[in-house]
């Protein structure tokens, strides 16, 4: 006896569901162009002031003005979940207090070259659901 894979289906979610599953997570991916190539690195992150902050293993040289970051929680036994994508303007935090705080905040990996802390400015933010299809 054989059984069909159910159908699923992807919904688009305002942007402030959106928002509210990105706050309610903490780890994504940094997504950005590197010499002809899309880089991804982990990352952790938090939501303060309208900003997306990260924290993530990248030299600090490497990341461009603008890149993306990738939320999401899949399940695999059912292929449901959520996606969220914020896009925009990135700025390296340099201020030496400012770093300080965010990493006592966001576990990280150890300082150093590849230890980066972004302020991700949103220009565009986008989610979806990933939901079993009605029959």
């Amino acid at each position: 006896m054989s059984t069909s894979p159910v159908p699923l289906r992807m919904v688009e979610v305002s942007g402030s569901e959106a928002l509210w599953l990105l706050e309610g997570s903490a780890l994504g991916r940094l997504v950005y162009p590197q010499r002809e190539q899309t880089v991804l690195r982990p990352g952790r992150h938090t939501w303060e002031f309208g900003r997306l902050v990260v924290r993530t293993p990248a030299p600090s040289t490497a990341v461009p003005a603008a890149a993306t970051y990738h939320v999401d929680e899949l399940r695999a036994d059912t292929g449901t979940g959520w996606t969220v994508t914020v896009a925009g303007r990135v700025d390296v935090i340099i201020d030496p207090d400012e770093a300080a705080h965010y990493q006592r905040t966001l576990a990280g990996w150890s300082h150093g070259p590849h230890d980066t802390l972004l302020r991700l400015h949103p220009k565009t933010v986008t989610g979806f659901r990933l939901t079993r299809a009605e029959a």
